[in-house]
């Protein structure tokens, strides 16, 4: 049973060839690599960048929940994950998230890397302060957070 995971939040730039080195393997048959990226437009208004904040104690802890939780409620036990947030200024079009997967079958890399980045969005603790093209700025409403 392969069972590994790399969960970190990083004030570097994230380097996409390290999550698709991490979960390279003869092993598994499917892998999905997903980028989140800062986009030009946000209810209307042009974006140049965003700046993330997050409590790093409890992001990794968020992490590590998500990641046995999907084992759990997906029941997907061969596995290898990467996940990678940035913290700090994002321009326009760079990599904010990586979340790398591999499994033994495509159905089981997509629903995994899906279900990992919904709960990401849903629980983590990590603010966005949009920039926008008129030098204004503004931290964005997000979800509260879950305690169990």
């Amino acid at each position: 049973m392969l069972h590994t995971k790399i969960i970190n939040i990083s004030k570097e730039k994230i380097k996409p060839e390290n999550a698709e080195e991490f979960i390279s393997s003869s092993k598994f048959g499917a892998s999905i690599v997903f980028y989140g990226t800062v986009r030009e437009n946000n209810e209307n208004k042009k974006v140049t960048g965003i700046t993330y904040d997050s409590h790093d104690e409890l992001v990794i802890k968020s992490f590590k929940e998500i990641y046995n939780e999907a084992e759990q409620k997906l029941n997907i036990k061969e596995k290898s994950v990467f996940i990678e947030h940035v913290k700090g200024y994002v321009g326009l079009g760079e990599i904010s998230i990586v979340i790398a997967v591999a499994c033994p079958h495509r159905s089981e890399a997509y629903d995994l890397s899906r279900y990992i980045i919904e709960e990401i969005k849903k629980r983590s603790p990590i603010w966005k302060k949009e920039h926008y093209e008129n030098n204004d700025s503004e931290w964005l409403k997000g979800n509260p957070i879950q305690t169990y």
